[in-house]
């Protein structure tokens, strides 16, 4: 787990080191435990990190294998790789290092392109084959780990953060109005390969790229599972599906405990962190660690949830520890909030993942959390509602989108404004294409492998690995998510949602954090913008920078600042937090 970056020329130039060392420097809270840099001709390569898995000098990078011609910059963790090393060495390779990176650089030697499909894991990486001058770059299913590049007319930088690449220098930093609509009107959910700004894009998902010393690039999409009906699992009970699911899910989280240190568990209390907790416990982990936080109560809603993973640590004898934090606190991380993230990101749950990150980091390096369980196994509540839909688009976006094209026109200035409704017909295109039995398959797809890369994922990645936390997801699996896929989509929506997970859950954990009201992360100062955190948004918003910027009608944000608490979106978010966190964001990183 680290942070990545780089350059490749395409004019016979060599890379800036000084643009190299400024990356490297953003991205040292992501590695904190050593840096390197590579140079090779037109290609520079460099590395910022935090010791996982073989914890020696031989496992550094940039790792270069000279006998093979190539270099790597490596981010994440491939939970297979000591298989595959052992197929490798079968094959005749030979390793001078005990972790997962010179397993890359084997695979991609033996298999070339398939090598990712061999992969259990979450990953970013960049190869450079010295004899062919070829680049390679690849990115894991779900997008956990971040790919950010700024092309110019002579090269291609990457990164695995945005604010690395500004801090390159070179960068179009013009906002992009397609990214706008989508940050305003699809949940602040930007998919790749655009971001808020037009000068950085990013790899999608599931992807692999080879560029080519003349600059010609291919794209691989390797993974993209359909949701559609087996017809030789017809048969299966709910029983039989549940098991099933369970099978899977012990796999998943017992494969995610690879790590030459200890790992421990982010502890909503919800039903997903509490399985993983308890699928360890059946695993044999004694003395986990466990960590949950909790935030003062605002307009009468409660800021914990401390009563569920109170419950669920003292079932297990876990080493838990519990981070409450007081309303002056949490005002005092926002700017650090701000800086973490790589793009403008509106949930609440960022600065709560930010603050128990920092706690976290004091004690362990690797935690695993219970992201992705809602987007696969039909948790939210906008998916029943599309059971006995006739219009999936339309029935989809009334319940998921912030605000219409429509309603944009009255909230946006002119110029900010693109003509087609960008977010309906991005959705529209996930949602009609092939591959999908049901309304409920296709919005299952889109959330799983588009809101859930560009929200809840991207969250996770940016709050932990600001402070050298690695997060591991084991409801992302590849294989449990192809498993999840073919069940019928009334098994998930049982119960409120979830239904046969929840169905598993009954053999693992108490019934008391199963059988009741879903819970989210709460943060509910920041619903309710009032106080400190209102003359900090009004602030921004009325600012020099942003009158010049012009985006947001000035009519429309009086009207935010008068009454926030009366705008909420469907989604239940404040309108004024996400308008006003879109300008901190950019005056933050300089944009």
């Amino acid at each position: 787990m680290c942070g990545i970056c780089g350059e490749v020329r395409f004019d016979g130039a060599q890379p800036s080191t000084l643009a190299q060392t400024r990356m490297m420097e953003a991205l040292a809270p992501r590695g904190p435990d050593g840096s390197g840099l590579v140079m090779h001709g037109n290609a520079a390569l460099a590395h910022r990190r935090l010791k996982i898995i073989d914890l020696t000098e031989k496992a550094r990078q940039p790792m270069v294998d000279a006998e093979l011609g190539l270099t790597i910059a490596f981010n994440g963790c491939i939970y297979n790789y000591p298989e595959l090393r052992q197929e490798l060495e079968q094959k005749g390779y030979r390793f001078f290092s005990h972790g997962d990176t010179e397993v890359i650089l084997k695979a991609w030697h033996a298999w070339g392109k398939e090598c990712v499909n061999r992969f259990h894991g979450m990953f970013a990486f960049v190869i450079h084959e010295r004899d062919s001058g070829r680049v390679v770059m690849a990115r894991d299913r779900f997008g956990i780990k971040p790919l950010y590049l700024a092309e110019t007319p002579h090269s291609v930088r990457f990164a695995s953060s945005l604010p690395a690449l500004l801090k390159g220098g070179e960068v179009d930093t013009s906002i992009d109005r397609h990214a706008l609509h989508h940050y305003l009107s699809f949940h602040a959910v930007v998919p790749p390969p655009r971001t808020i700004i037009n000068g950085v894009r990013k790899l999608p998902p599931a992807t692999i790229r080879v560029i080519e010393p003349d600059r010609r690039k291919t794209d691989t999409v390797y993974w993209s599972p359909p949701h559609e009906r087996d017809p030789s699992m017809s048969g299966l009970s709910s029983q039989d599906w549940r098991d099933l699911v369970l099978d899977s899910l012990r796999t998943a989280v017992k494969r995610r405990m690879v790590a030459d240190v200890p790992v421990g568990v982010l502890l909503s209390g919800g039903v997903d962190s509490s399985m993983i907790v308890g699928l360890l416990a059946e695993q044999g982990q004694h003395g986990l660690m466990t960590f949950s936080v909790g935030f003062e109560e605002a307009n009468g809603e409660k800021g914990d949830e401390f009563v569920y993973s109170d419950l669920i640590a003292k079932h297990f004898e876990t080493d838990h520890h519990k981070i409450f934090v007081p309303s002056e606190r949490l005002m005092e991380a926002l700017p650090g909030v701000f800086a973490a993230m790589s793009e403008p990101m509106v949930s609440y749950d960022n600065v709560g993942f930010y603050l128990l990150s920092q706690e976290v980091s004091k004690h362990i390096k690797v935690v695993q959390s219970g992201q992705g369980a809602d987007e696969v196994f039909g948790g939210y509540h906008w998916y029943p509602p599309l059971a006995a839909s006739n219009d999936v688009v339309g029935d989809y976006a009334r319940v998921f989108f912030d605000r219409s094209h429509e309603t944009m026109s009255r909230h946006v200035n002119p110029d900010w404004l693109v003509d087609e409704d960008a977010s309906r017909q991005l959705v529209s295109e996930h949602l009609l294409r092939g591959g999908a039995d049901t309304p409920v398959d296709a919005a299952l797809r889109l959330d799983s492998q588009v809101m859930l890369v560009d929200d809840p994922v991207k969250r996770v990645d940016n709050m932990t690995m600001a402070w050298g936390l690695e997060a591991r997801v084991p409801f992302l699996d590849h294989e449990l998510v192809e498993l999840a896929a073919k069940i019928p989509p009334e098994e998930k929506l049982r119960e409120n949602g979830k239904g046969v997970l929840k169905d598993a859950a009954r053999l693992v954990v108490p019934h008391e954090v199963i059988d009741r009201k879903k819970g989210y992360f709460p943060v509910p100062q920041l619903k309710y913008v009032d106080g400190p955190y209102l003359d900090m948004v009004r602030d921004a918003l009325t600012s020099r920078v942003a009158k010049e910027r012009g985006i947001f009608r000035e009519d429309y944000l009086e009207t935010l600042f008068a009454n926030p608490s009366d705008h909420i979106t469907p989604l239940q978010g404040s309108e004024l937090w996400q308008v006003g966190l879109l300008e901190l964001w950019m005056q933050t990183h300089g944009v």
